[in-house]
């Protein structure tokens, strides 16, 4: 088909599908008799081996997105090259949308299908940028809350069992977002056995070599431990709203904290 039959109202109709130039949607155009969709797919395939060679470059920017239903809930962390492509709205968009394609995977690290791929791509089209999917994680059982930082490139997400009220489940989440040193667990029990065995041992040398009676000494290595507890497990931790109370004390009675995910754009 002649270029010349296109239509620029077909032209810009596939322009403003795929991001892509004017000639480059006019000539897939003719080449696809005019067909829309047949000249989408035709500007795709051409445009995969630019779309593969991005992937070699840099992404440190991009957002953090939650979904939710019922009792399955994910936290994704999806990368782009610019801040600016981080905030536009059809890249939020896209990042939602394969939030919740995540749900239909089982618990546990996501990864992206051919649907979750193909909504990438839209977006590597139209922007011209590395965009991907840089980590998920999927969590099935209880309830949840979550909390996103305004920028969008902080979230976490929170695994309870109780009813906990939505203002407490929100405030201990921006507790993981905010406070120092990060929470590296729950409590006590899901702490690195290694890194409890060496603080313990350290705790115990520190304390003998203080020249007190071995009676005392103990009780100064229990303290030792017990304030490393406190420091970083988020039921041990002063909340960052009230440091008057320990994160422990804000939850109702017969509530639990199964679970947090915290996710920072490029790491953390």
């Amino acid at each position: 088909m002649d270029t010349a039959s296109i239509s620029p109202k077909d032209v810009m109709a596939l322009r403003q599908r795929t991001g892509l130039g004017m000639m480059d949607c006019k000539k897939a155009l003719a080449d696809a008799g005019g067909d829309m969709t047949a000249a989408e797919n035709l500007l795709r395939e051409r445009m995969k081996g630019k779309m593969d060679a991005r992937t070699d470059r840099p992404a440190g920017e991009g957002c953090i997105v939650v979904a939710m239903s019922g009792s399955k809930a994910a936290i994704l962390e999806v990368r782009a090259e610019t801040d600016f492509t981080a905030r536009n709205d059809a890249f939020r968009a896209m990042a939602d949308s394969i939030a919740n394609m995540s749900l239909e995977q089982p618990a546990g690290e996501v990864s992206a299908t051919e649907a979750m791929t193909k909504r990438l791509d839209d977006v590597r089209l139209t922007t011209g940028e590395n965009i991907s999917l840089a980590r998920g994680h999927r969590i099935d059982g209880g309830s949840f809350g979550h909390y996103i930082h305004h920028d969008g490139k902080l979230g976490v997400l929170l695994q309870v069992e109780g009813e906990i009220p939505g203002d407490v489940l929100t405030g201990i989440c921006q507790h993981v977002a905010a406070h120092v040193p990060t929470p590296l667990a729950v409590d006590e029990h899901g702490l690195d056995a290694a890194s409890v065995a060496a603080k313990r041992a350290e705790a115990e040398a520190e304390a003998a070599a203080s020249g007190k009676p071995p009676e005392i000494a103990t009780k100064i290595a229990e303290g030792k431990v017990r304030k490393f507890f406190e420091e970083n497990t988020l039921l041990g931790q002063r909340f960052v709203r009230d440091d008057s109370k320990q994160v422990r004390e804000l939850l109702p009675k017969g509530a639990k904290i199964l679970s947090f995910t915290r996710f920072a754009v490029g790491g953390g």
